[in-house]
């Protein structure tokens, strides 16, 4: 079983990851936290990479449900979301499958676990529905 959701857009980087952000909106999701890659590398290690975001997404309601069920799954908390630049006009965009959660912590969880999964896969169905230049054959769902 592989462990995210992705799809690759034909769009540059800042436009994708404001797209992301919208579309987590729409799906119930908040963004919590927000990590820049790219800055946090060139202060910490002086290295230069390519532009990546994660943005850590919450749906209270989801959340409290799955604390409620099993409180250690805190530390799967919240929905990561990586946005990253693979050249300029193309951007993936990853998400942690919360179904993987449920090999981790058990089927209790499963319901939830479905109901995250299927926002997140809206969320990157929704970035390939608004890419004119969209391969058909595109990525969305796949697993890694």
């Amino acid at each position: 079983m592989g462990y995210t959701l992705a799809t690759t857009v034909a769009r540059p980087f800042d436009r994708t990851l404001a797209e992301v952000r919208d579309a987590l909106a729409e799906q119930g999701f908040g963004v919590l936290t927000e990590i820049d890659l790219r800055a946090t590398l060139k202060a910490k290690l002086d290295v230069d990479v390519a532009p990546h975001v994660i943005l850590g997404a919450c749906r209270p309601q989801l959340a409290h449900q799955a604390l409620g069920i099993d409180p250690a799954v805190a530390t799967m908390l919240p929905c990561n979301v990586a946005v990253r630049a693979v050249d300029e006009t193309t951007t993936t965009v990853e998400a942690f499958d919360p179904d993987a959660m449920t090999q981790l912590a058990g089927e209790a969880l499963g319901e939830v676990a479905a109901d995250a999964r299927r926002r997140l896969t809206a969320v990157l169905a929704g970035l390939d529905a608004a890419d004119p230049d969209a391969d058909p054959a595109a990525d969305t769902d796949e697993e890694h």
